[in-house]
């Protein structure tokens, strides 16, 4: 494969901060028309539909019948934490702030992972590590933190409750990075997002189950204008874009990966420009270079 194939974990890094801009922007679209709860199971069955007709043709098995017990066990996990709780979260913030401040507040999962890392794994975190974890939070914190005319006291730029749900996503989704990364091992990385969607499904039934939510579910179906965006972030979320980030982890080290993953706010200050029309501040676009330089100085 030549230049190319030398940075082929590199290129499926980038690849995937494209996936994640496009179904943010879907996503939110859809969210907004049948609600965050429905969106997120929906999403995942079509997903599921998408990866196992790709891992039947690609590798002859439907079902990951081929993973190890242990495998199993650590990918369900993982599941259950990054996409049950994390998306769950993630997507309620979409709908109450928006994509592109929900995806800059994502844009924290290394430094969370960092500090995972060092409280659960022992790992510990150098100098600048610590620099650039404390950069990221800074360029976070300038976009939806600002000063108050009158008392001069500091204040949310946007809606409290859809910033925490934010971070809730972003804290899901950084526990159930390291669990997959240790559950996958060496197996195949669509074979894996099978095995975190399946666990999805399964959560989500449950709590469809316990809130009695199957009548909005199915009433969901008849939106038929949110049907297109649905479809449309379920094969770049979670059939291309969870699998394409996955296979990056296995190809390069973990944190470059999750830099170069992390470009999608970038990406999406564009598309809030141009097509949604939204009025972009310079200090968000600065907040945002400057979150996203403090990921980078954490992988130098």
């Amino acid at each position: 494969m030549g230049i190319l194939g030398n940075y082929i974990g590199e290129i499926a890094a980038l690849a995937t901060a494209l996936c994640w801009a496009v179904t943010a922007t879907s996503f939110e679209d859809a969210g907004k028309k049948i609600g965050s709860m429905n969106l997120n199971l929906m999403r995942l069955l079509l997903g599921m539909v998408f990866l196992s007709v790709f891992t039947l043709l690609t590798r002859g098995y439907l079902f990951p019948t081929d993973a190890s017990a242990s495998g199993w066990f650590w990918l369900l996990m993982s599941g259950f934490v990054g996409i049950v709780i994390g998306d769950l979260l993630l997507f309620e913030a979409f709908v109450r702030i928006g994509s592109r401040i929900s995806m800059l507040i994502y844009a924290s999962v290394p430094p969370l992972s960092g500090i995972m890392a060092y409280i659960f794994l022992g790992e510990a975190m150098t100098l600048l590590q610590i620099i650039g974890m404390m950069v990221t939070l800074t360029g976070i914190a300038s976009v939806i933190l600002v000063k108050n005319k009158d008392s001069k006291k500091m204040s949310f730029s946007h809606p409290i409750s859809g910033i925490l749900l934010a971070f809730g996503g972003a804290f899901g989704q950084a526990a159930g990075y390291i669990i997959g990364k240790f559950g996958m091992a060496d197996y195949d990385a669509f074979s894996s997002t099978q095995i975190r969607l399946i666990a999805g499904i399964i959560g989500f039934a449950i709590l469809f189950t316990i809130r009695g939510h199957w009548p909005k579910f199915k009433s969901a179906f008849k939106r038929k204008d949110a049907l297109l965006s649905l479809s449309l972030g379920s094969f770049f979320g979670p059939f291309l874009g969870i699998s394409l980030s996955l296979y990056a982890v296995q190809r390069i080290n973990p944190g470059v990966a999750s830099t170069l993953t992390s470009i999608t706010p970038i990406l999406l200050i564009p598309y809030a420009y141009f097509f949604k029309r939204e009025h972009v501040y310079f200090k968000e676009i600065m907040g945002t270079l400057l979150a996203l330089s403090g990921i980078a100085i954490m992988f130098m």
